[in-house]
């Protein structure tokens, strides 16, 4: 039912065996919650909030949910990259959308165009970060390491 590229599978060093479809997954949740917190097309959970009381209805609920993902992809984030390897992320999205705009490709005086520029950037950030600690174990063998308190 679903491409081969999705359902690819690898082996790891341990014999286990895993799909390439979680990078997919990670990438359309990191999308989702990038898009669905803010977007320019005024659909998304900032516009919601700001029209009417954001005490009534469903909206606290929305509030803590959206509250509760974003702290699971700042931990995400900060504990794979790291606030340094965050910035250095969205300087490696910055120089690539600056050599889309050398090329002419994207117009970075329209207000409309910063706006997903923005948004999408952040759901590469996200998903950058979800995934480090994975790509980290591909390339060196090595999954985490302790900080060990040397007195």
């Amino acid at each position: 039912m679903l491409p081969d590229f999705l359902i690819q599978k690898a082996h790891t060093k341990n014999g286990k065996e895993v799909r390439h479809l979680r990078w997919w997954v990670s990438l359309i949740l990191s999308m989702a919650l990038a898009l669905g917190t803010w977007n320019p097309t005024g659909h998304d959970f900032v516009h919601y909030m700001i029209r009417g009381n954001p005490l009534e209805g469903f909206k606290p609920f929305y509030i803590l949910i959206m509250f509760a993902f974003w702290i699971m992809a700042l931990r995400a984030i900060y504990q794979s990259l790291r606030w340094y390897g965050a910035l250095i992320t969205a300087a490696i999205i910055i120089a690539f959308v600056y050599g889309l705009h050398q090329y002419k490709l994207v117009d970075l005086s329209n207000w409309n165009t910063l706006g997903w520029i923005g948004t999408l950037g952040m759901g590469l950030i996200i998903w950058v970060g979800l995934n480090a600690s994975i790509i980290w174990k591909t390339m060196t063998g090595v999954y985490t390491t302790d900080v060990a308190d040397e007195e």
